[in-house]
């Protein structure tokens, strides 16, 4: 599953890994009852509610483009279930995540994922929100994964998250 990285990148979401079904399609978080673009809309992130079930539309696509909204994954292999990710892959996020940001520069970067976050970064402790960043001039957030097997965080918590860093990032909501 490719990133997603506009020039310029403001704003980088980092999910855990790409679902089976993100895969098919090409569109990041696009399984059904996944919370990302409800959340985004509700954030005033876009203009309109996407539906990436099926691979994006073009217009959506040109969106987050335009705005400097971009996607990765702390680990790029696709499956079923987060949980079959194996240590090793998530020990490799951090040198991932370095080089995308030595590239890109966002001024944002918002990993989706507490727990996987804790793992990749050797930081049990960690809690949601900002974190001391490891990039000079990029701000590090770490907000709940949208997944809709993460039922503990509504599309309202996920919509005030993605505002706080959009804000951060310097994009008008």
């Amino acid at each position: 599953m490719p990133d997603l990285l506009p020039e310029p990148l403001r704003l980088l979401f980092v999910g855990i890994n790409p679902s089976l079904w993100t895969a098919a399609t090409g569109a990041h978080f696009a399984r059904p009852g996944n919370r990302f673009y409800p959340a985004l809309f509700r954030a005033g992130l876009t203009a309109h509610q996407f539906d990436a079930s099926g691979g994006y539309a073009d217009a959506d696509f040109d969106e987050l483009q335009e705005r400097g909204i971009g996607v990765s994954n702390l680990v790029p292999r696709a499956t079923a279930r987060a949980d079959e990710l194996t240590t090793d892959e998530l020990s490799q996020a951090p040198a991932r995540l370095d080089d995308i940001v030595s590239k890109h520069h966002p001024k944002v970067v918002a990993v989706l994922g507490i727990t996987a976050y804790r793992k990749a970064f050797s930081l049990p402790k960690a809690a949601i929100g900002e974190q001391d960043s490891p990039w000079e001039g990029t701000r590090l957030f770490v907000l709940d994964n949208p997944s809709g097997l993460n039922a503990h965080a509504s599309v309202a918590d996920h919509a005030a998250g993605y505002r706080k860093v959009a804000k951060a990032a310097g994009i008008a909501i």
